[in-house]
Formats: C-alpha cells, sequence, structure tokens
C-alpha cells in the first residue's frame, strides 16, 4: 500500500514508492510502542530503518490526536542545534528567551503525539538527553528512534531491524508463486518493474534472483541499488557482475560484520560503474545537506575535471544510477544524497584531499544566496526567495558552520547571518540566528576587540585599511541585526549594550545605514516598553537615516512603527499619512511581507476611525498575504485584530476569537507587542458586557478548542465554526478512550479495525463499544456515528 498524502494529524513525508513486507516488524513495533514510552529501531545503514518507522508511524496516526511527526537529523550537524530542530519540527515558533528545552517540554506537556527521531547515531547522547527529558515532562508522549546504536535511556526498548526475509534454499524446485511470498524477493520485482516495465520472476530468472538477493543478504537499499542496474543488463548479468564483486570482497577486511561488507560493496559496485566525472561529481555533491538544486551544483562542483555545461548531464547520469534521488515537483527540481551514499561520498571527497575546498566552495555559493536573497526580499520575487531559502535551510546551517569552525571565516559567517535578517524573522525562528550570531561575534576574527585592531593593524601594515574596515562593518551589522532580535524577544538591557557597541563602530566608519539601523532598533525597543513620544522621535530619526542611505526596505520597514506611534499618540492623520505611504512603497515593488504588516496596523487605526467593514477587510488581506510564510505570530496578531473589531456587532464572534488568540499566544510564550494592550482590554471587556459573562467564556472556550486550521477558516468567514451544538456546553458522558473508539465507530471502523488501529486487544474494543451502547442508552453502532456527529466530534470538527 502507497502512503496517502499526511492528514491533520500526520506530518510524514509521502513515500515516493511501495511499501514491501515488514509484516512482523510492523506488528512488533506498534506492540513494543503500546507498552514503552521510547522505542529504538536499530541496524545498519540501508536495512530499512527510516521506511519502517515512518510505516508505523501513518499506521498509528490515529492513535496519536495532536500527530504523528518526523523529525529528521541526518543532515543536523550542530548538536547545539537539536532542540531547535525537533521545535521547528513540531512548527513551535517561540519567541522568549527561555531555554528551548524549557520551552519544548511545555509544549509537550499535554500532548499524546508520536515523535519519530530519525538517525540519531552522531548526535546519541543529545538524542538520548532530550528523549529523557521530554518523556519525563510529556506522560502521554511516544518517541520512536532509529540509529545504528541504542540510545541508551532508562525504559528504552530495542528492535534491530533485521534484512528482508529471502529463500535460503535451492529454488530450482520451487513455483514462482511461492519464491514471490519472500520479501526480498518481491521488493527485487518492484523496483525492477519501475526501470524495466513489464520485468517478472519467471520460472527461467528465478534462480538467478534468488541468489541476487541472498548475495545482497536481503538488505533493502541494496537490492534497490542492484536493481537499477536492469536498465542496462539481464539478471544473470547482474548475478554474475555480482558473484565477481564478491569473491574481491573475500580478500578485503575480514573483521567488518557481512551485512556492512555487502552494503559498501555494493555502494563500491555502483561507484566503479559511475563514469570518473560522475564519480567526481558524486563525491562533491556530499558537502550539501538537506538536498540541493542544478543551480547549486554547477556553481559549487564546477571545474577541476567537470566543466559547467556537463554538470546538467551527469547530474542526469547519478539519477539513472540511483545514487542522486530527485525530489520536488515540475516547477521546482532538488536533488539529494541517501544518507548512507552521501557519506560514501564525503568518504571520497576527503580521500581526495578536495574536502576543504569544496566546503568553502559551498560556503561561498550560500554567501552569495543569502546576499541575493537580501537584495530581492524587497521585489515581486519576494515569496519565491522565502521558500527557497528554507528549502536550503540546512545548507545554510553548514555554511555557516564551516565559517564558524575555519579560522579566519568569522567574518564571512557574520555576513551570511545578516544578510538573512528578514528570511530569520519571517521564519519566526529568532533563537537560532541569535545562537549563531552570538557565536560568530564571541570568534577571535570577528571584528570586534583586540581581534578588530589586529585586523586593522594587519591591513595598516599593508598600506591600507580596508579590510579592517570590512571586519568592522560586518561586526556592526551583525550587532544591529542581534539587538533587533534581541528586542522581539523582549530581551532588551543585551540588545542596549550590543547597539551600544554597533554605534561605536558606525560612528569610527561613518556608515549612515548602521546608524539608521540603531536608531530604528532602538526606536522598536522604545515603542515595545510603551515609551510612545520617545519611540516617535528615534523612529523618524531612523527614516531619515534610510533615506539618506538610500535604503527603501529600511523606510518601510521604519513607516510602519512610525505610523504605529503616531496612532498611540492620538496623531491620527499623520499616522494615516505614513501608513499609506508605506503601503504604496510596497505596491510598487509587488511585496507581500511588509504590506502585511502595514494591513495589521492600518485596519487597526481604520477601525479606531469607525469604519469596521474596511478595517476587517483589511486585516483579512494581510492574512492572506502572511499564508506563503505560513507567518503564525502575524497571523494570531490579525485574529486578534479582528476579534476587537468583532466586540461591539458581534460580541460572541469576538469571544470565539479571543479564545483562538490565547491559543496562539501560548506558542509564543506570551502576546507580543504589548503597547497595543489597551484595545485588547477595552474590546474584551466590551465583549463581555455585551454578551454576559456565560455567554461570554462558553465562546471563549469553544475558540480554545479550535485547530489552528479551523481557527483560521473561522478568522477569514471560511467556514461557519464553531457551531453552538445544544449538547456542547455539556460535559460528556464518555472517557476520553471511550470517546477516541466512537470517533473510530462514527467512521464506520469494525471492532477488529479499531483494535489494529490502537493497538489493543479485539475483545477490549468490543468493550469499550458496549460501554459506549449502555451509558448513551443506545442499541446500535450507526446511533454511536449520529450522536458523534451531532456534537461535532467528527475529523475536521471541534474536538
Amino acid at each position: 500500500m502507497t502512503m496517502t498524502a499526511p492528514n491533520i494529524s500526520c506530518h510524514l513525508p509521502a513515500e515516493l514508492n511501495s511499501f514491501i513486507g515488514r509484516r512482523h516488524e510492523i506488528a512488533e513495533v506498534k506492540r513494543m510502542l503500546s507498552d514503552a514510552r521510547l522505542v529504538t529501531l536499530i541496524g545498519v545503514g540501508g536495512v530499512g530503518k527510516t521506511r519502517l518507522a515512518m510505516r508505523v508511524g501513518f499506521d498509528l496516526r490515529r492513535s496519536y490526536p495532536d500527530g504523528v511527526w518526523l523529525v529528521e537529523l541526518a543532515g543536523l550537524e550542530s548538536p547545539e542545534l537539536l532542540v531547535q530542530t525537533v521545535m521547528e519540527c513540531l512548527e513551535i515558533q517561540d519567541r522568549s528567551v527561555r531555554p528551548p528545552i524549557e520551552v519544548l517540554t511545555d509544549h509537550l506537556r499535554d500532548k499524546k503525539m508520536l515523535l519519530i527521531l530519525d538517525n540519531c547515531e552522531h548526535l546519541l547522547d543529545e538524542c538520548a538527553a532530550v528523549a529523557e527529558t521530554l518523556m519525563r515532562a510529556a506522560p502521554d508522549l511516544r518517541i520512536l528512534a532509529t540509529s545504528r546504536q541504542t540510545l541508551g535511556v532508562v525504559g528504552e526498548q530495542t528492535m534491530a531491524v533485521p534484512p528482508l526475509p529471502m529463500p535460503d534454499f535451492d529454488v530450482s524446485r520451487s513455483s514462482t508463486d511461492s519464491l514471490k511470498q519472500f520479501d526480498a524477493i518481491r521488493l527485487f520485482a518492484d523496483r525492477s518493474q519501475s526501470v524495466l516495465p513489464g520485468f517478472e520472476v519467471t520460472d527461467d530468472n528465478q534462480d538467478s534472483v534468488a541468489r541476487i538477493v541472498r548475495r545482497l543478504d536481503g538488505i533493502p537499499l541494496a537490492i534497490e541499488l542492484a536493481a537499477v542496474r536492469l536498465r542496462a543488463i539481464s539478471v544473470e548479468q547482474l548475478l554474475a557482475r555480482l558473484d565477481d564483486r564478491f569473491r574481491l570482497l573475500t580478500m578485503g577486511a575480514r573483521t567488518a560484520m557481512p551485512r556492512q561488507q555487502t552494503l559498501r560493496a555494493l555502494i563500491d559496485w555502483s561507484y566503479t560503474l559511475c563514469t570518473e566525472q560522475e564519480r567526481l561529481l558524486w563525491a562533491r555533491l556530499s558537502v550539501f545537506s538537506g538536498g540541493l538544486d542544478l543551480e547549486a551544483a554547477e556553481h559549487v562542483c564546477a571545474g577541476d575535471g567537470i566543466d559547467p555545461d556537463e554538470v546538467v548531464d551527469l547530474v542526469v547520469g547519478l539519477v539513472g544510477k540511483s545514487v542522486l534521488a530527485r525530489e520536488g515537483d515540475q516547477t521546482t527540481v532538488r536533488y539529494r544524497l541517501l544518507e548512507t551514499i552521501r557519506q560514501y561520498g564525503r568518504d571520497r571527497l576527503r580521500e581526495s584531499g578536495d574536502e576543504a575546498a569544496l566546503r568553502a566552495r559551498h560556503r561561498d555559493w550560500f554567501e552569495d544566496l543569502a546576499s541575493r536573497g537580501q537584495r530581492e526580499w524587497f521585489g515581486p520575487d519576494q515569496v519565491a526567495w522565502f521558500r527557497r531559502l528554507r528549502a536550503e535551510h540546512g545548507n545554510i546551517r553548514s555554511a555557516l558552520d564551516y565559517c564558524l569552525t575555519t579560522p579566519g571565516e568569522a567574518v564571512r559567517g557574520l555576513a551570511i547571518a545578516t544578510s538573512l535578517r528578514f528570511y530569520w524573522i519571517a521564519t519566526g525562528s529568532l533563537r537560532e540566528p541569535r545562537d549563531w550570531l552570538d557565536r560568530l561575534l564571541a570568534a577571535g576574527d570577528a571584528g570586534g576587540g583586540a581581534a578588530g585592531d589586529a585586523a586593522g593593524d594587519a591591513a595598516g601594515d599593508s598600506g591600507s585599511d580596508s579590510g579592517g574596515d570590512a571586519a568592522a562593518t560586518a561586526r556592526a551589522n551583525a550587532l544591529c541585526v542581534n539587538a533587533r532580535l534581541a528586542v522581539l524577544q523582549s530581551d532588551f538591557a543585551l540588545a542596549a549594550d550590543m547597539l551600544e557597541e554597533a554605534r561605536e563602530l558606525a560612528k569610527k566608519l561613518d556608515d549612515a545605514a548602521v546608524l539608521a539601523e540603531i536608531s530604528y532598533v532602538s526606536g522598536l525597543a522604545t515603542l515595545l516598553q510603551r515609551d510612545i513620544t520617545s519611540a516617535a522621535a528615534l523612529l523618524e530619526e531612523a527614516v531619515a537615516g534610510y533615506r539618506e542611505a538610500d535604503a527603501p526596505m529600511g523606510v518601510v520597514n521604519t513607516l510602519l512603527y512610525l505610523a504605529t506611534a503616531h496612532s498611540l499618540l492620538g496623531h491620527s492623520d499623520e499616522a494615516v499619512t505614513r501608513f499609506k505611504e508605506g503601503l504604496e512603497t510596497c505596491e510598487a515593488r509587488a511585496d507581500h511581507w511588509f504590506k502585511s504588516y502595514t494591513l495589521w496596523m492600518y485596519g487597526i487605526e481604520v477601525w479606531r476611525e469607525g469604519d469596521v467593514a474596511r478595517a476587517v477587510e483589511m486585516e483579512r488581506e494581510a492574512i492572506r498575504l502572511k499564508r506563503p510564510f505560513d507567518d503564525r505570530l502575524g497571523t494570531a496578531l490579525c485574529i486578534e485584530a479582528l476579534a476587537w473589531m468583532a466586540a461591539d456587532g458581534t460580541p460572541e464572534r469576538a469571544a470565539v476569537l479571543f479564545g483562538a488568540s490565547q491559543e496562539r499566544w501560548r506558542s509564543f510564550g506570551a502576546p507580543p507587542f504589548g503597547y497595543l494592550a489597551g484595545h485588547h482590554d477595552a474590546s474584551e471587556a466590551l465583549a463581555r458586557e455585551r454578551l454576559g459573562e456565560q455567554e461570554f467564556e462558553a465562546a471563549f472556550r469553544r475558540g480554545t478548542e479550535l485547530t489552528p486550521a479551523d481557527a483560521l477558516a473561522y478568522a477569514m468567514c471560511e467556514s461557519a465554526k464553531p457551531a453552538r451544538p445544544a449538547a456542547a456546553a455539556q460535559p460528556s458522558p464518555l472517557t476520553r478512550r471511550e470517546m477516541e473508539i466512537a470517533r473510530l465507530v462514527a467512521q464506520g471502523m469494525t471492532n477488529k479495525a479499531i483494535a489494529s488501529t490502537l493497538v489493543i486487544a479485539q475483545r477490549t474494543a468490543e468493550g469499550h463499544v458496549e460501554h459506549i451502547l449502555t451509558k448513551l442508552g443506545f442499541n446500535s453502532r450507526s446511533q454511536i456515528a449520529a450522536w458523534v456527529g451531532e456534537q461535532g466530534l467528527l475529523p475536521g470538527g471541534a474536538p
């Protein structure tokens, strides 16, 4: 069965080809998860640990109302980013300065969730510590890990993932039908059909097929790599070459496990079947983390034996040999090396002595990409650039790690991190860039302190101070970006210290753009601390500075908060003038990001002036602009504003939106932008007065129960939810487990199917159904289904 697209509770990628076999292992892992909080699948690379974990997660998706989530760790090189990576995969956008592990445990504390940690072996200690911490904090959390070693956590259960079953006897007397019962044979046949349509296991070739899968020890990756050879050679020729290959293997390392020898030998064989240029490209592609596109391959990997115009043909060749996996759709194509194959290529690159040079070229490419992304951010291709940078996040991390760990490269790292300032903010990821900037600024060559003086002295000895100026400029910009991020996390004292250092550097450099940025960040900090008059003065200064420096993106960003300050001061005409200027600039540039935030605040000003209908449409337009960025903070701010706007005329709607807003603020730590707290307090009080305390609390509670998707649809009037069913205010007579089973009954599941889904005995499922019928006074399953529908408890309804 092919895995379908993920539903609301299943956050797993779709399978690209069919899943073969593993029935026993799937059942065993499900059983283990019913007893243990942590289950680790162990085995050599290529044995199928990841596919097994994903299949189990997909099968159990209905058992975990808070979702099945996959955290891919193979491309993560910095242990410090482990918790941040888990938070990103769980879509947690935290803007506080609390320790990340504390934020993560708070988020998971009441969740019933399955978390799949994939490829833990290179972060073994860190994964063990995180898993143990999370399980202590979240009693309903289950973790399914894959690794080449156990994590060593108390209570961990492990299962060694075996190779696929294969015939270990003379098959000449066996029927082809009986042979096809072996998973290894079925996998070989399936993958062979994908490259050679019409391929079948027959009486004529069954002996050769059986010997091939035995030579490969039933290892799925090995079988898949071998099957692709049938594009060019016959089954018998494939077997002959495997025989030759493994006769040579016996003269190699005898201490390695046979399965490891087999897999390595097969990849060796794939390597020898490549042309010299394909081998060279394979090794060079191993510097990429998380995939790449063709343009990156051409710029990073060409040269020294590969002409740029040859790269595309070589990529096609590697895709054809199953070394590279093609991903994406018809408009956006990316490529990825399977982790085992990437590590093999990295070994070849290291042996060649070219690893350092290729990592530097990789860094150069992504430094240039970040710089282009900054230049193009304020324009019609903004959304496309956001998506491109999002896809390259793993490579950006690798480039920053190179700059941090390579002497003399920290200044280049600062340039990359600061170029991404708006990308970092758009992702809601403030903690990670602050961590990179803190470490890069602390590096000895980052242009500050004695190191900065040394850089300047060295430049002076050569007759120029450009080197020192470049380092100082990079440091000043980085300090400003880091201070901006700190301000957005309300870390005002640390931001002030960084701005003071940046100001001293900017004065020495006479850099108008940096000075304008300092005024902007200072004004934003002052605004957030509710000193509105001082904030307006600083933001006016910033606008003038950005105009002098010819920095239109800085101008439009600052106009948003300057107009806000004027609005709060009661200067309505001045506020509208500034809002309109900002909108006109955004529209001229076909910008989405700044326009969405300008519409958010401008809409609030329009509402204050009494034009509620126009204000509501402005908020909804802002939300539509935010959707491509998945800007959950900005969307939450707009939903909050819509609640204020509904308080007078439709107070029940306002109460629901207030409830939905509260749930969103939980994921951010606290409601940001406290300077608008007066609007919130006044509007909530008005809605309570109009609706009555009891009715307000009931509607508010319904809002807190909405999923993020339902809350957004309700705010946009794309759904009539949440309806107020007559029985909704009454407590359910069913327990949480009985409610879960009632939903499955309503979906038409039999007792056997329910037992399989929830990993319980069929007799237990039957007992639960009988209790439900008794409690509700029903005598048929159809009555249960009707009752569930009336309660709004069917999938997609309010929980």
